[in-house]
């Protein structure tokens, strides 16, 4: 017949138990905001019963050694794969919102003004061929179409050098996490060899790697030991249980590029292989989009110099000399002749020396360039090309916008669809909590009456 001291031992369980549950309870409510954590609950079974000559007896209940981890793969993966989508819409939103503000002619000092006041200047110019005012002013107008143009190109580099640093420093980050990775992959093989769970580990290591997929592409599994493997670049490994690769950058032709370092110290360049993220993002912005509006920018400023310069050098100036206007090739070394500078008389407006100084023909002919096709294959004026530049813009801007706010959208979806199954129910766990603590509290009396059986049956024997 079953003892007395075998209700000790079933109540002894019961407490410990029932305090462990309570335990996980608390951790649970105390980690209800805390980023990436997939709540647990501990599983409890009979304990193993004992026979003996007179029938089996039960011996109370165990928790299971291992506390369930809610926790769907799945979504993780799904999360990951957007929130790499959403890192390269973000980067590109960045960078191209920072482009458009150079576009922006509302101010009156961009290039469009800069333009108008240029060719108004060679007409006003035209009315009187002689006039020092006049010529001061077309000097004026001309030097302000250059630094303009200097400026904006300028700006556009200073804008592609930031985005270099900004693709250094991320790939520090991606190094920087992958090394936590590798030390949490140590940690977790190290618990769950002992039998034990490594829950809050696993969801420190879920939440680098979502961190990780916003800043570059990345594939990972878990191997049979419970190690996170993580692979970039189309399939150059990053992590690799407790051992991790590095990425760095260097300048090639002027821009930073990524490059996965192997076991040997062996460079491979990965730029082309990056398919989004962050990096992907900056990337993109950088050599394409940018370089674009940077090329356009250049073929808008050599239009003007070799329109103008065709039909000045061939025209007179008031001392009969011929030169050119400009000096330069594109947008980023545009400038008005020295020799102009120093004297505005070298302006020529005449289309033969023997129609000095009175003949402004060839002002005429530089001022009627402004409504002149001589952009993309004649068929677009310099206005018509650079209103086509800045509307461009403006819609990479918005088709930015339209993807990061798509892309946030899938994201956040996915990580109330998470929280569903991996969040914390504060009235949950409140109500586990009350029925923890009721059963602790049963157990508790179950001590305390085999205790007063005990000296019951003690006092019998006195």
């Amino acid at each position: 017949m079953p003892n007395i001291s075998a209700l000790l031992y079933i109540g002894q369980s019961a407490l410990m138990t029932q305090q462990k549950a309570i335990d996980i309870t608390g951790n649970n409510i105390a980690n209800v905001n805390t980023p990436g954590y997939s709540r647990q609950r501990l599983n409890m079974e009979q304990n193993n019963p004992i026979r003996d000559q007179n029938g089996t007896m039960s011996t109370g209940v165990i928790a299971k050694k291992k506390i369930q981890r809610f926790y769907d793969q799945f979504i993780n993966a799904q999360l990951n794969s957007e929130n790499q989508n959403l890192g390269s819409w973000e980067a590109q939103k960045t960078a191209l919102e920072k482009i458009q503000v150079l576009f922006d002619d509302a101010s009156g000092y961009g290039i469009s003004d800069a333009m108008t006041g240029y060719w108004n200047a060679w007409q006003n110019l035209s009315n009187n061929p002689s006039g020092h005012v006049e010529r001061t002013s077309m000097l004026s107008a001309g030097q302000f179409l250059t630094a303009t143009f200097n400026q904006v190109r300028d700006n556009i580099t200073k804008a592609q050098d930031d985005i270099d640093n900004n693709v250094t420093n991320i790939v520090g980050d991606i190094n920087r996490t992958a090394s936590q990775i590798a030390e949490l992959n140590v940690k977790i093989v190290q618990v769950e060899a002992g039998g034990h769970n490594a829950n809050d580990y696993r969801d420190q290591r879920d939440q680098l790697a979502f961190n990780l997929s916003k800043m570059i592409d990345i594939s990972s599994f878990e191997d049979d030991h419970g190690n996170l493997a993580v692979m970039v670049g189309g399939g150059k490994p990053l992590v690799d249980a407790a051992a991790t690769w590095q990425l760095s950058t260097a300048d090639t032709g002027g821009v930073q590029d990524v490059y996965w370092q192997d076991s040997n110290g062996n460079l491979t360049d990965i730029t082309s292989r990056i398919n989004s993220g962050e990096l992907k993002g900056w990337i993109d912005a950088r050599d394409v989009v940018i370089n674009n509006y940077a090329t356009r920018l250049d073929d808008l400023a050599n239009g003007i110099i070799t329109q103008v310069n065709a039909l000045h050098s061939a025209g007179y100036a008031l001392d009969g000399s011929q030169n050119a206007f400009f000096t330069g090739t594109n947008a980023s070394d545009m400038a008005v002749n020295p020799a102009i500078v120093a004297d505005v008389n070298l302006i020529a407006t005449a289309s033969s020396a023997a129609a000095l100084p009175g003949d402004n023909s060839t002002a005429l002919s530089i001022a009627q360039l402004q409504n002149t096709n001589t952009m993309s294959g004649a068929t677009a004026t310099f206005d018509d090309y650079y209103t086509s530049l800045v509307g461009d813009v403006g819609a990479d801007v918005r088709n930015a916008d339209l993807n990061f706010d798509h892309q946030t959208t899938m994201v956040n979806y996915l990580q109330n669809y998470r929280e569903e199954v991996s969040g914390v129910s504060l009235d949950e766990e409140m109500i586990n909590l009350v029925k923890y603590q009721h059963a602790y509290s049963a157990a508790a009396r179950l001590i305390t009456t085999t205790d007063q059986m005990m000296q019951t049956i003690l006092g019998m024997a006195q």
